[in-house]
């Protein structure tokens, strides 16, 4: 973004969560993003004045340092703040009243009063529960279909498919690859389960129905926390599973319909990148 606040570039790179990746990688991965949009800007580092960086894992101080540290190292003329992803989201989402259910390989949901006070809920990881995020329902998705095989004697489509698009062998070897590295198994299994269900599968439907009634659990907690469980208020999504099924994106809407059904669900104004370049912006004027 320019100092006039005009975008002149965007760009994408690998995970940057320090509490799923470690702040070594996820500093590695966003100087990565900045380097390719200064080089589509035909910039170079030290041209950079701020940086916003909306990061998942940052709700712990400790990692919020880290990465403002490590930021800060990697581009030593710019002043760095570091957001929550959930506090860049609600940025993103405009003004006035609204909840921002999040539904990616982790969950969670954050929302704003008419008087602005926030609140949130969700967001802990997938030990103490990341619950209708991609990571739960691949985890679901697999226990599903291991269990299927066992009692069937047999994989079944669920199985199959989930062994064949992710190129493991066996379920041992799947096994062993999810007890050292689980990110790198169950939220990969997500796209199986969406395609499925958008072709009529109906184990890979029951998980995301289910995953949609605890999605939508999360933005309901926050909307009566807040007072606003009997108002209109607005609701957007946005996070990985969003948009990916076409089943799974009218489940998640129907549930919430069925808990608020005044609510008005929508997508976010802008990206989260762009409301943490603005609030960088903001902060550096």
């Amino acid at each position: 973004m320019d100092p006039a606040g005009k975008i002149v570039a965007r760009s994408f790179s690998g995970p940057s969560n320090p509490y799923r990746v470690g702040v070594k990688s996820a500093s590695r991965e966003i100087e990565k993003a900045a380097d390719l949009c200064l080089q589509d800007a035909g910039a170079k580092r030290d041209a950079v004045a701020a940086i916003g960086a909306g990061l998942a894992g940052t709700g712990n101080p400790e990692l919020k340092e880290g990465m403002r540290a490590s930021l800060a190292a990697a581009f030593p003329g710019a002043a760095v703040s570091v957001f929550t992803d959930l506090e860049t989201a609600l940025a993103a989402a405009g003004e006035g009243p609204v909840i921002v259910l999040v539904a990616g390989t982790g969950s969670a949901a954050i929302g704003r009063n008419a008087q602005g006070q926030i609140w949130r809920t969700g967001g802990q990881g997938p030990r103490l529960g990341d619950d209708g995020s991609a990571f739960d329902i691949g985890s679901r998705a697999v226990a599903r279909a291991m269990g299927e095989q066992v009692r069937l004697g047999k994989d079944s489509n669920l199985g199959t498919k989930i062994l064949q698009q992710l190129g493991y062998a066996s379920w041992q070897e799947l096994r062993e690859r999810a007890t050292v590295e689980p990110d790198n198994v169950f939220p990969h299994v997500f796209p199986v389960v969406a395609s499925l269900a958008d072709a009529g599968d109906m184990t890979a439907r029951e998980i995301l129905l289910q995953a949609a009634d605890e999605l939508s659990s999360l933005a309901n907690a926050v909307a009566e926390h807040s007072g606003q469980g009997r108002e209109e208020i607005r609701i957007v999504k946005m996070g990985g599973t969003v948009g990916r099924s076409v089943y799974f994106d009218a489940q998640i809407d129907a549930a919430l319909k069925k808990a608020m059904p005044h609510a008005q669900i929508g997508m976010l104004r802008m990206s989260p990148a762009e409301a943490a370049a603005l609030a960088a912006r903001v902060q550096n004027v």
